[in-house]
C-alpha cells in the first residue's frame, strides 16, 4: 500500500479518543508550528545565525502579571540534605547528647519503617560549627565557606514542609506537584506555558551529575522531568556527560546532513496529513521534535564545548570543573545554557541520604557542590544573567535529630523528616541576605513561617509573572495544574 494512502486511513484507538482533545491539539500545534515558521522543516530558509533569536510561544499569550525573572536553575539535592547540619544551628542540642527525643516533640508523626522499630530515639547534635553571615546573620555550616561567602545575595528558608516521608513520593511531589507519578514536572509547565526563548535548543534542560558521598542513591526516573498529561515536547531533554550528549543526536554512519533533511521533510508532510486530519498533539510535538533534534546537532556540540570559557572562570568553579558529569561541569553548563535562553535548567546531585556515617560522607558531598554552586551565583552576577534568572538550591524533605543506628560522638545517621527542611534562593525578585521561618530547638517543628512545597512552586510560578491557579490543562474532565488546589505566595521572601 502506497505510504501516505496508509496514514491517511490509520487511526489508532488513543488518536479516536484523542478526537475530544480537537480543539486543545490545535491550539498547540498552532503554538508548535509558529516556533516553525521560516524554518527548512516548512520549506523557508533561516540563517543559522538566527535561530537563536527565534523561540516558540507558549499557552499563555501573555504574562498575568510583568515577570521578575525569565529563567530558572533548579539544583536539586537528591536523597535530603540534613538541615541541622548545615543550615539550621542548634546549639542546645549539644547539651541532650544521648537524651531521648522528648515524645512531646514527635507528637505523634509517622516514622519511617527504617526507625519506627528503635527502642529510642537518641538526640545527635551536630558535630559541625557554625558562624553567622551576611547582613541577616545566616548561621551557615563550616561544611558549606563558598555558600557562606554568597550569604548576602541568597534567601534561606528554614521552614520547608511536605505531606511525603520517602525518597520518591517526597521527590516526584517537589518535582511535579503531586506524589503520584504521571503529573507534568514544573518545567514542562514552564514549557506549556511560557514556550521556548531559543528554537536551537530545548526549553527544558537536565543534568545528572556525579557524586562521592553514600555510594547506594535512590534512583532517578524520567518522569521526574517528564511531561506528564503535557504533549511530549514539553518533557525535558536529558544531557550525558559520556558519549554524544543527547541520545541519536548524531546522524548514522553514511547518512549525509543533506539526506537527513530531506528524511525529515518528507516525514514532516506524513505527520502534518496526521495533524490535518485528526489534530493529534503528539504528532505536533512530534514535528516539532524532530526538528528541534536537527537543529541540535549543532548547537548542542557548540554549548557543551566548554574550551573557550576562560581560565578565571573555570577556576571560581573548582578542580573538578573540566570533569565530564561532575557537579562543577553541570553548573558552569547551565551558566552556558542560561546564557543562550534556555528556560528551565535541572542539575540533580544524588547520594544525599546518609542514614548512617553522616558526618563522613556529607562533608564529601557538600565538597561537591559548595564551591560549583557559590561560582554559578556569582558567573551569573557577573554577566548580569542574575537578575532576571532564578536559582534554587535544596532536597525533598529534612532529617531527624535523632539518631538512626549506633551513636556516637564522631559518627550518626539520620532518618526522613518532612516536617521542616531547609533550601536557599537567589536571582531576580528574591530578597538578599534573608533569612525566613525558624524551627524548635530540636528542628523538628517549624514555629514561624512555614512554607509548603505548594506555596514554593506558587512563588515561583509568580517570579516569572504566572498566576498559579490560572496556568492550567484541561484532561480528564478537570483542570489540572502544578499546585493542585493548594498554594499561597511567599511574599515575605520576595523585593
Amino acid at each position: 500500500m502506497d505510504p501516505e494512502l496508509e496514514i491517511n486511513i490509520q487511526e489508532t484507538r488513543r488518536q479516536f479518543f484523542g478526537r475530544s482533545l480537537a480543539t486543545v491539539g490545535s491550539t498547540l500545534g498552532l503554538a508548535a508550528l509558529s516556533g516553525l515558521e521560516g524554518s527548512p522543516l516548512l520549506g523557508g530558509d533561516v540563517p543559522s545565525a538566527d535561530l537563536t533569536s527565534l523561540g516558540r510561544p507558549g499557552s499563555l499569550l501573555q504574562p498575568h502579571h510583568p515577570p521578575k525573572i525569565k529563567r530558572v536553575i533548579s539544583l536539586f539535592m537528591s536523597g535530603a540534605p540534613s538541615q541541622m547540619d548545615l543550615f539550621d544551628h542548634k546549639p542546645k542540642m549539644n547539651d541532650l547528647f544521648d537524651k531521648d527525643l522528648p515524645e512531646s516533640i514527635i507528637d505523634g508523626q509517622r516514622l519511617t519503617t527504617m526507625t519506627s522499630g528503635q527502642a529510642r530515639f537518641p538526640v545527635a547534635p551536630s558535630r559541625f560549627e557554625f558562624d553567622r553571615y551576611g547582613p541577616s546573620g545566616a548561621e551557615i555550616s563550616e561544611l558549606l565557606p563558598h555558600t557562606a561567602g554568597i550569604a548576602d545575595r541568597i534567601t534561606i528558608i528554614k521552614s520547608m514542609f511536605t505531606e511525603a516521608i520517602n525518597h520518591d513520593p517526597a521527590m516526584t511531589f517537589m518535582q511535579t506537584g503531586s506524589q503520584q507519578p504521571g503529573r507534568p514536572s514544573l518545567g514542562s509547565w514552564l514549557n506549556y506555558g511560557l514556550g521556548s526563548m531559543n528554537s536551537s535548543l530545548p526549553a527544558f534542560m537536565v543534568m545528572q551529575a556525579t557524586w562521592t558521598g553514600r555510594r547506594s542513591a535512590q534512583a532517578l526516573f524520567e518522569r521526574l522531568w517528564g511531561a506528564g498529561m503535557l504533549p511530549s515536547e514539553y518533557q525535558g531533554v536529558s544531557l550525558r556527560s559520556i558519549g554524544d550528549p543527547v541520545l541519536y543526536l548524531s546522524d548514522p554512519p553514511g547518512v549525509e546532513r543533506t539526506t537527513r533533511r530531506q528524511m525529515l521533510d518528507s516525514l514532516a508532510r506524513l505527520n502534518g496529513k496526521v495533524v490535518d486530519a485528526i489534530g493529534d498533539p503528539e504528532t505536533v510535538a512530534r514535528i516539532a521534535q524532530y526538528e528541534m533534534a536537527y537543529r541540535m546537532q549543532t548547537s548542542v556540540p557548540e554549548l557543551v564545548d566548554t574550551k573557550d570559557e576562560p581560565e578565571h572562570v573555570k577556576q571560581m568553579y573548582g578542580p573538578d570543573v573540566d570533569k565530564p558529569g561532575t557537579f562543577a561541569s553541570c553548573c558552569l553548563l547551565a551558566r552556558r545554557m542560561i546564557e543562550r535562553d534556555v528556560r528551565f535548567v535541572q542539575i540533580y546531585h544524588r547520594g544525599w541520604d546518609q542514614h548512617e556515617l553522616l558526618p563522613e560522607t556529607i562533608r564529601r558531598q557538600c565538597a561537591d557542590v559548595d564551591q560549583p554552586s557559590a561560582a554559578l551565583i556569582r558567573d551569573l552576577e557577573q554577566r548580569g544573567l542574575l537578575d532576571d534568572t532564578l536559582v534554587i538550591w535544596g532536597g525533598e524533605f529534612g532529617r531527624t535529630i535523632y539518631c538512626q543506628g549506633p551513636l556516637t560522638m564522631e559518627n550518626y545517621g539520620r532518618d526522613h523528616h518532612p516536617r521542616c527542611f531547609s533550601m536557599w534562593l537567589a536571582g531576580g525578585g528574591i530578597k538578599q541576605g534573608y533569612v525566613h521561618g525558624e524551627t524548635d530547638d530540636f528542628s523538628y517543628n517549624i514555629t514561624r513561617d512555614p512554607v509548603h512545597v505548594h506555596d514554593l512552586n506558587a512563588t515561583i510560578l509568580h517570579l516569572l509573572g504566572i498566576d498559579h491557579e490560572r496556568l492550567v490543562y484541561p484532561y480528564q474532565g478537570r483542570d489540572f495544574r502544578l499546585t493542585d488546589v493548594h498554594g499561597n505566595l511567599v511574599k515575605d521572601i520576595l523585593v
